[in-house]
């Protein structure tokens, strides 16, 4: 890091010893199951935090972000210089659906048709197959976005003949637990409700800084963390 700025350097080291322990469970997650590391992403989210933050991540070797919010994303993936593909991982509201096809590289949170087919149309607009993701609400909680279990099969039908849209797989955001054992059975169901699919998708976009453990032992390829790169959220 010789040039860098100190302070940069200094946020980059501890994002690097972060991300070094983090890698360790993913590499024993994977080891108890007969899995291989190599296929599960860590997405850093990077809600919240300064674009500086972000540009430490990258110095420290992070590849992949998450954003929640389209607008906060903006600066952040147009300030970043170093090569990052980014996902949209929170809520998205029809109405910034092009910008977000201009932002993102994929979208994890499809929650119905609509929203599908204005980003089809937006990506086909920009000369892009967008990669996506189906949302799946299995707790049903009101307050999270996702569709229900029962009609995830049809919405994933329906989003495959899109020709704007490429379906990688599904998402969930289970209930908060104390215990991360207490999140296995939606992340287990997750794994079940794509076994479904034909053709299967690769994807399962599920586990965040308390429980990703669980999430990588039931299947999970990509893994939000937030908290546990970048300390708690202010």
């Amino acid at each position: 890091m010789n040039g860098t700025d100190p302070t940069l350097a200094a946020s980059a080291a501890e994002i690097g010893r972060r991300l070094e322990n983090l890698r360790a469970r993913i590499d024993r997650a994977c080891g108890r199951v007969g899995r291989d590391p190599a296929g599960v992403t860590l997405v850093a989210v990077t809600k919240t935090q300064p674009p500086a933050t972000v540009a430490a991540a990258a110095l420290a070797g992070l590849t992949v972000f998450g954003e929640n919010y389209v607008q906060e994303a903006r600066p952040k993936i147009e300030g970043l210089s170093a090569p990052a593909s980014w996902h949209f991982i929170g809520r998205l509201q029809s109405n910034k659906a092009g910008l977000a096809v201009r932002l993102f590289n994929a979208i994890h949170s499809v929650d119905g048709a609509k929203l599908a087919r204005d980003l089809s149309r937006r990506a086909e607009a920009a000369g892009k197959r967008l990669p996506i993701l189906i949302q799946v609400n299995l707790s049903g909680e009101v307050t999270k976005s996702g569709v229900a279990p029962d009609q995830a099969l049809d919405l994933v039908a329906e989003a495959q003949t899109l020709p704007g849209l490429e379906v990688r797989g599904l998402m969930t955001l289970p209930p908060f637990f104390e215990a991360p054992e207490a999140a296995r059975p939606y992340f287990a169901a997750l794994r079940r409700l794509k076994e479904r699919l034909r053709p299967e998708p690769p994807d399962l976009s599920m586990g965040m800084s308390g429980d990703f453990e669980a999430a990588v032992e039931e299947g999970a390829t990509l893994i939000r963390i937030g908290t546990a790169l970048f300390g708690p959220r202010t």
